[in-house]
C-alpha cells in the first residue's frame, strides 16, 4: 500500500472515530438535561477533533521516529485540551471572561512556531519553551490582575490548571528534545 492510499485509510479512520466520538454528548442529549449541545456545537466540536487528528496524521506522516510521534501527539493533544477547556467553561471564571481570550494566543505561539520550525524537532523545543512561559504569563496576568476574585477561579485554581498546562508544554518540549537527540545519534552511526 503506498503512502496516499495509507493516509487516505487513517482519514477515514480519523472520520469514523470523530463521527463515533460525536455520538457520545449526542445519545446523552436522549436521556438528560444536564447534556445539551446545539448544532454549531456538534460542528465546532467535530472540526476541532477531526482537525487535531488530521494535523497529527499530516505532521508524523513521514517520521520513523517513535519519540517524535509521541512527542507531537502529546502536543496536540494539549493544544486540544486547552481551546476544549476554554471554550467549554473557560480557565479563569467562565467562558465569558475576556481573560480567557489570551489563551489562544498560546495555540497561536504553537502554531506559528511549528511552521517556523518546520516542524523539526529542534525548533519545537523552542516553540513550546515559548508555549509554556506564555500560559505562565497569563496565569501570572490573572491573579496580579485580581481575576482570581471573578467567582469562582481561586488563586489555587488558577495556578493548579495553569500549571497542568505549562507542565504538559514542558514536558512535550523535553519529548522533541530527547527525538531530536535521537535524529542526530542515527546520523552519525549512519
Amino acid at each position: 500500500m503506498n503512502t496516499e492510499q495509507s493516509l487516505s485509510k487513517h482519514l477515514l479512520y480519523l472520520s469514523a472515530g470523530t463521527a463515533v466520538i460525536l455520538l457520545i454528548p449526542f445519545i446523552a442529549m436522549q436521556f438528560t438535561s444536564e447534556v445539551i449541545w446545539t448544532f454549531s456545537d456538534f460542528i465546532f466540536a467535530g472540526i476541532l477533533i477531526l482537525g487535531t487528528g488530521s494535523a497529527y496524521l499530516f505532521v508524523t506522516r513521514k517520521s520513523g521516529s517513535a519519540a517524535y510521534r509521541a512527542a507531537v501527539g502529546l502536543t496536540l493533544a494539549t493544544g486540544f485540551l486547552l481551546i476544549w477547556s476554554n471554550l467549554a467553561v473557560g480557565i479563569i471564571g467562565s467562558e465569558d471572561n475576556p481573560i480567557n481570550l489570551w489563551y489562544f494566543g498560546v495555540i497561536v505561539i504553537g502554531i506559528l512556531g511549528s511552521f517556523f520550525a518546520r516542524f523539526k524537532a529542534e525548533g519545537m523545543v523552542i516553540t513550546l519553551f515559548v508555549a509554556a512561559f506564555t500560559q505562565a504569563l497569563i496565569a501570572a496576568r490573572a491573579i496580579f490582575g485580581g481575576y482570581y476574585q471573578s467567582p469562582p477561579s481561586s488563586v489555587l485554581e488558577i495556578l493548579g490548571v495553569n500549571g497542568f498546562f505549562v507542565t504538559l508544554w514542558i514536558v512535550s518540549a523535553l519529548m522533541f528534545k530527547y527525538a531530536a537527540q535521537k535524529e542526530a545519534e542515527d546520523h552519525q552511526s549512519e
